[in-house]
């Protein structure tokens, strides 16, 4: 039976489509697009104009790109999503720039033109570097979007939901919870997971870390690392001062955060005399203070930073902690700021071997392994839920063709990702934390 029809008032006027982008403050366009040129501008340092200088539009990258992949459609491709920096370089910074503007042969984009590239530079990149990866021209693609970005951030045209997360951030520190209340959550995860968690101390030899889900959702993942932690006698602390390492700015565009969230945590590890910054399972954390802090500091960094799978290996590898042996089949996703941007792809194999599991690679593996569809804030940005939904269609046919019962990885972004794909296809494969598999089998 037909639903019945529901008429509409004479002369009422059709229901207005939400535009595909967001825009923060109420400012004129023409300060929205000077503002991203500024910030363009000052991109545009000897690397940056070589990149620009070399692409040679061979189109290989869009064969990398899981975004092209899932939709076959040509806009995602990776060199196409750069066509605004592009010619913003060409107009403004390149060798011919005066000559090109004289002769109006490359306009500035107009704002209408940066409203819609919201979708290409976020809806639709997670800056995973797989496109980097391929390019023969050696062009890093992934960190000429994170650049573009700084002036989409500047010019107040990012999607709302992340800058929501930015302004939460800039007041607290985190866009989790307010710093004063991390005493209590820590409180309340050492009484539920029956382990001590040391919280604000004066001095310590590692500052450990957070993603925003530990403090939430994956609470287990935060306990198991201060089970660790207190099995092999490490004297470490949380810290009001600098806990959450996620880094929202790093993702946004927000260099000014990016920097205060950085320093929040190498300052804090030396004011109580760390050694050691303890980072979570977190893809973004990596990157924003293993491979960028060093640029908010004149010398090199006073205290080792390093990504918990690293922490792992060399905790197994020194004997500190031994495992039982599960004796599974498993397989692994390859968190792409961890592994393809962090070098870190043997090392969690070698945890992965010290379990005891019978690795079944994916197809596409390492280096090679494509994103979970989530990263670069993509999986904050609810507009862009259908497109992650394409993507994370390949993930799932490529663990289910390993035939491995096990699926597991090393990062709470990625982790979140894929449970959210796995609940709206229904799929019972259950994503696993490599931190939880340790602690859950040490030996006593």
């Amino acid at each position: 039976m037909n639903a019945p029809t529901v008429a509409k008032p004479v002369g009422a006027a059709p229901a207005a489509a939400k535009p595909g982008f967001d825009q923060q403050g109420d400012r004129s366009d023409a300060d929205r697009v000077n503002a991203a040129m500024r910030s363009f501008v000052r991109e545009f340092g000897v690397t940056a104009a070589l990149h620009m200088e070399a692409c040679v539009h061979c189109g290989l990258c869009a064969q990398a790109c899981h975004f092209h992949l899932a939709t076959g459609e040509a806009k995602y491709t990776p060199a196409h999503k750069l066509e605004l920096f592009r010619r913003a370089y060409f107009r403004e910074a390149s060798p011919l720039a005066p000559l090109l503007r004289t002769l109006g042969l490359v306009k500035a984009p107009s704002v209408a033109e940066l409203q819609q590239w919201q979708e290409l530079i976020y809806d639709s990149c997670t800056m995973c570097g797989r496109c980097t990866l391929v390019c023969p021209m050696g062009i890093d693609i992934a960190e000429l979007v994170k650049e573009a970005r700084h002036g989409m951030f500047k010019a107040g045209l990012i999607p709302e939901r992340l800058a929501l997360m930015d302004r939460t951030a800039r007041q607290w520190g985190s866009p989790a919870t307010p710093a004063e209340d991390l005493p209590d959550i820590l409180a309340e995860v050492s009484a539920e997971h029956g382990v001590p968690i040391p919280c604000d101390l004066e001095q310590a030899d590692i500052l450990v870390t957070a993603a925003p889900a530990e403090l939430g959702d994956h609470t287990k993942a935060l306990a198991d690392c201060a089970r660790i932690l207190n099995k092999i006698g490490a004297k470490w602390t949380m810290h009001q001062g600098g806990f959450d390492a996620s880094n929202i700015g790093f993702n946004n565009g927000d260099l000014q955060l990016q920097e205060r969230l950085t320093r929040a945590l190498i300052d804090t590890a030396v004011k109580i005399g760390a050694k050691t910054v303890l980072l979570p399972e977190c893809g973004h954390a990596y990157g924003a203070a293993r491979w960028e802090a060093a640029k908010w500091y004149g010398a090199a960094l006073p205290v080792r930073i390093i990504h918990m799978t690293e922490f792992l290996d060399e905790v197994i590898a020194s004997g500190q902690i031994r495992l039982n042996q599960i004796g599974d089949t498993a397989t692994f996703h390859d968190p792409c700021q961890i592994v393809r941007r962090g070098g870190l792809e043997a090392a969690a194999r070698r945890v992965l071997a010290a379990l005891g599991f019978d690795l079944h690679e994916l197809k596409d593996a390492g280096v090679a392994g494509f994103c979970c569809g989530g990263g670069g804030g993509v999986v904050s940005n609810v507009r862009s839920t259908p497109l992650r939904h394409k993507v994370f269609a390949m993930k799932q046919a490529q663990v289910e063709a390993t035939g491995a019962k096990r699926f597991v990885t090393s990062c709470g972004q990625c982790r979140i990702t894929l449970e959210q794909g796995a609940k709206h296809f229904k799929w019972d494969k259950k994503t696993e934390s490599l931190l939880e598999l340790v602690a859950d089998n040490m030996v006593d």
